[in-house]
């Protein structure tokens, strides 16, 4: 038999040893962003990116700079072009942030068409396996598994066009379709009911 006895101090020990391996060989993750009005600030900007470099050659630590991108933002962006280490960064039109999806433009209809995709998804699922289409069993599987992925990060993307809106309703109204006895009542009432 192997292994470490409880309680001793080689468990974290070793457990270290492993996560500082793993962790090591890219630090994840990382942003830096940047405003600015007039081509000094590019030379910031750029000043930042090498400085981040030689941090992580310091820290024997390595960028994938095969997901390095950079996002430009704002009407007018000249869109200079930065370098990390020795490479150019190549430019993005869309990043996505912690799930969120955004745009040079700031535009969320990509991250509204990404959820309705996502929780047609999840609901055709529901759909297809449970054979009940009783109230108490489809609304609380489509509110737990469903509507997350229509709520998340709302207060960041929220839908600003009318046909976004529409595009999420339509998801909520598929789920109340499915549910026995509101098949057939008016389109306010099934949003109603699925709160």
């Amino acid at each position: 038999m192997s292994g470490v006895p409880q309680g001793s101090v080689l468990g974290p020990v070793l457990f270290n040893i492993f996560v500082s391996d793993t962790l090591s060989e890219f630090p994840n993750h990382t942003k830096l962003r940047g405003a600015f009005d007039m081509l000094e600030r590019r030379g910031a900007i750029q000043r930042d990116l090498d400085r981040l470099e030689r941090w992580a050659r310091a820290n024997l630590m390595k960028f994938n700079k095969v997901k390095c991108k950079v996002l430009h933002m704002g009407q007018g962006n000249p869109k200079h072009s930065y370098r990390l280490g020795g490479e150019w960064i190549e430019s993005s039109p869309e990043e996505k942030d912690l799930g969120a999806l955004a745009d040079e433009k700031l535009n969320m209809s990509w991250q509204c068409a990404l959820a309705a995709h996502k929780a047609n998804r999840v609901l055709g699922c529901i759909k297809n396996s449970v054979t009940s289409r009783s109230r108490e069993v489809i609304l609380p599987l489509s509110s737990t598994l469903m509507r997350p992925h229509l709520e998340y990060c709302t207060q960041l993307w929220g839908p600003q066009y009318k046909k976004d809106m529409e595009l999420l309703e339509q998801v909520q109204r598929r789920a109340t379709k499915i549910i026995r006895g509101l098949e057939h009542i008016s389109c306010e009432d099934r949003l109603r009911e699925l709160g």
